[in-house]
């Protein structure tokens, strides 16, 4: 989110110095390397010089994988069939992010709020013609009013349905129907390293926005000052204030997560937003709710009542764990590991005990516990897989509503 003077209107004037909202990633360090400068003796002169030139820009042009190619094949006839295949594959790429940003662009919003002390500006997505739209929880946080703006110029007022008890997302809802509607993916599909472009309004004044990159890591884990974020997409795609709430799509033109928080570095003790290192929640995390809205019911999240650590390698080694894999309930004297009065109560879970599968999906590094529970509704009765003292078991649990704290 970005924020202005109460009067400016976002989508009209030049932006300005933002100050900073409870969007922005905290606590988050990351040492950095600087590479080390080397003098670097000419080898080549004049022509021979300009000719390496010309070669390396060559490379740059066509990429890694060309240059190797074009050194190996030479310039041959071979050579050259193998560059031109690499030219249109990267003209085709081009092409896809350019069809991507005019499918979806006019699904992507500027939201403009007022608040007690001011204003500030957020991005939202259409996900449905009858006026949805989902957001983050911390662009529409304190709002006294909200003010959408469509990329074909018309401005709506819009009103918070609910605000996600699990994550910092948000539905508003605008009195409008016949709109452009984001189409959705689903983020359990994605890759590392696929293609994923960023849409929104950084600093509030950029509108429909687009830039590109990578997805860099998947299930990302971060504290803000909203609150602890687990299983986030991380991309390069340059994300800025003003892009919270905004669409992360993929070179198909679907939505694979919304935009939510920017790392800092704060290893020197200041605070400087580190670059190509953004996050967005996936959609699959956020679906349940926005189906939710759509059936006109509150928004509500599934509840074990659980304390646990995902176990890994490392976890199984340091406390002798049977498994490498699987959901550890694990408290102490001040957090129990199993809520008193919680669904996790009644069905008879107790501390110690590891969870290995939800309705036989195991629990592991790619379907960690909150993301198997997240995709059912509360009321829910689901099966958990238990190993209890070497013991296997299959315990049904009916799901109860997530807490707002």
């Amino acid at each position: 989110m970005s924020p202005k003077g109460a009067s400016e209107k976002p989508v009209r004037f030049e932006p300005e110095p933002a100050r900073l909202l409870p969007w922005e990633s905290k606590g988050l360090s990351s040492k950095v390397t600087r590479p080390i400068a080397r003098a670097v003796k000419p080898l080549m002169r004049g022509r021979m010089l300009a000719g390496f030139l010309a070669l390396a820009m060559l490379f740059g042009a066509v990429g890694g994988a060309g240059a190797t190619i074009i050194l190996l094949g030479g310039f041959g006839p071979n050579g050259s069939d193998l560059t031109t295949q690499i030219r249109q594959t990267l003209v085709s790429e081009q092409s896809a992010i350019v069809a991507v940003a005019e499918k979806v662009s006019p699904a992507i919003v500027t939201i403009e709020i007022v608040l007690a002390d001011g204003s500030a500006t957020g991005s939202g997505v259409i996900y449905s013609a009858d006026g949805w739209i989902i957001t983050n929880k911390h662009v529409v946080n304190g709002a006294q009013a909200i003010l959408v703006h469509l990329q074909d110029g018309r401005d709506f007022d819009g009103t918070v349905y609910g605000i996600d008890t699990l994550t910092d997302l948000a539905i508003v809802k605008i009195d409008a129907t016949g709109l452009p509607a984001a189409t959705l993916g689903k983020s359990s599909g994605i890759r590392v390293g696929q293609t994923a472009i960023a849409m929104g309004s950084p600093l509030g004044v950029y509108t429909n926005s687009v830039t590109s990159g990578i997805v860099s890591a998947l299930g990302r884990e971060i504290t803000t000052e909203s609150g602890r974020l687990s299983s986030l997409i991380q991309t390069d795609a340059a994300i800025n204030f003003g892009n919270s709430g905004g669409a992360l799509v993929d070179s198909s033109g679907a939505v694979i997560g919304i935009n939510t928080a920017i790392a800092t570095d704060t290893t020197s003790g200041g605070s400087t937003v580190a670059t190509g290192i953004g996050f967005a929640i996936p959609i699959d995390i956020a679906r349940p709710i926005m189906e939710q809205a759509l059936l006109g019911v509150k928004l509500s999240r599934p509840w074990i009542g659980v304390r646990y650590a995902s176990i890994d390698l490392r976890t199984a080694k340091a406390n002798n764990l049977p498994v490498n894999e699987g959901a550890w309930l694990d408290g102490d004297s001040t957090s129990p590991a199993i809520v008193q009065g919680s669904p996790a109560e009644r069905a008879g879970l107790k501390s110690g005990d590891i969870i290995t599968a939800v309705n036989d999906i195991a629990v592991d590094g790619a379907h960690p516990l909150q993301d198997l529970l997240v995709q059912f509704s509360p009321g829910t009765e689901i099966s958990l897989a238990i190993l209890r003292d070497g013991e296997r078991l299959v315990v049904a649990l009916t799901l109860g509503t997530r807490p707002n704290k």
